[in-house]
């Protein structure tokens, strides 16, 4: 099936990986500088990709070992020039068309000043096996990051110190792992979370209130929609709505039971959500109703990033 949409889906796919890589190095001292840089791609493309954004008109992804993928022009990708870690890369946020933050495994967090070409390692804790999911910043000093088992960290400095904190006191929903975290307006900022959980703040991540949806599974993404609304969506295809700045949620039919993994919208309104096995859903009313396509070769789809009028892309 052909499905154009004025959107970049990021699949899953094989990682091709260049030869010269892993060619013998002459120099232990250079041979240690390569393991803590990301490898280099013949076909970056093929790169296993877990997030992506817009940096400027730039599309910024992420993924495995560090590989940080950048396209111009949504039709041809090359690597970022220098990313020094090898840990695999979960979220990626920017604030305008150059400076952004990625947080993944062992705690990681780098920064680029750049747009994506080069980054530098602002905190990581190898070996401790605790995991970033989403980092997002308010401004160029403050932001925050989370992952697994309720960890957040914060910055009031653009990340160049961290201190963590518990998101909530109640235990039975501090612990709990944490999804994604995105920003509504007005100070609004929601986290997704295991077992149905969302967590709201009206001052932009300083303190949170914990809502427990009637969902069992997981909310793994969300997105504030331009007429105020706000989506949640995640594990079997479980999709909920609000329309009193995330007090309260209402289930929405979304005729799949595939994860949702991604939700975006359009520049006319009109929201695409992806997920597992290739599905896209597309909504023209806000998220209140759905069809469904899906890719041929049923690939999981990790993120999807929506493009500038006039550009488009074939599925």
């Amino acid at each position: 099936m052909k499905l154009k949409l004025p959107v970049v889906a990021l699949a899953l796919s094989a990682l091709v990986w260049c030869s010269a890589t892993f060619a013998v190095e002459t120099s232990p001292a250079r041979a240690s500088v390569r393991l803590k840089e990301a490898p280099r791609l013949v076909l970056p493309h093929k790169a296993q990709l877990i997030a992506a954004t817009p940096a400027g008109k730039r599309l910024v992804a992420v993924g495995d070992y560090g590989v940080v993928i950048l396209s111009d022009d949504g039709k041809t990708y090359r690597q970022a020039k220098a990313v020094p870690t090898r840990a695999v890369l979960t979220s990626v946020f920017f604030i305008d068309d150059k400076g952004g933050w990625a947080a993944g495994h062992d705690g990681t967090v780098l920064a680029t000043a750049d747009g994506g070409e080069t980054w530098q390692v602002m905190r990581e804790e190898p070996g401790k096996e605790r995991v970033l999911l989403s980092i997002w910043f308010e401004n160029a000093l403050h932001g925050i990051a989370i992952g697994q088992f309720g960890l957040m960290l914060e910055t009031d400095d653009g990340g160049k110190t961290w201190r963590e904190r518990k998101i909530v006191d109640d235990p039975d929903q501090a612990e709990k792992h944490l999804m994604q975290i995105f920003a509504g307006a007005n100070g609004l900022v929601f986290v997704t979370a295991e077992s149905g959980s969302i967590f709201r703040s009206e001052d932009a991540g300083r303190t949170w209130k914990a809502i427990q949806t009637d969902n069992k599974g997981s909310f793994w993404t969300g997105r504030a929609l331009a007429d105020g609304g706000l989506l949640v969506a995640g594990m079997r295809g479980h999709v909920y709505r609000s329309d009193d700045r995330g007090n309260n949620w209402t289930k929405v039919a979304s005729g799949t039971q595939q994860s949702i993994t991604g939700i975006d919208q359009r520049s006319d309104g009109s929201v695409v959500m992806v997920g597992n096995s290739g599905i896209v859903l597309a909504s023209p009313d806000g998220g209140r109703s759905f069809s469904i396509a899906i890719r041929p070769d049923r690939a999981n789809l990790t993120a999807i990033v929506a493009r500038s009028a006039g550009m488009r892309y074939s599925a």
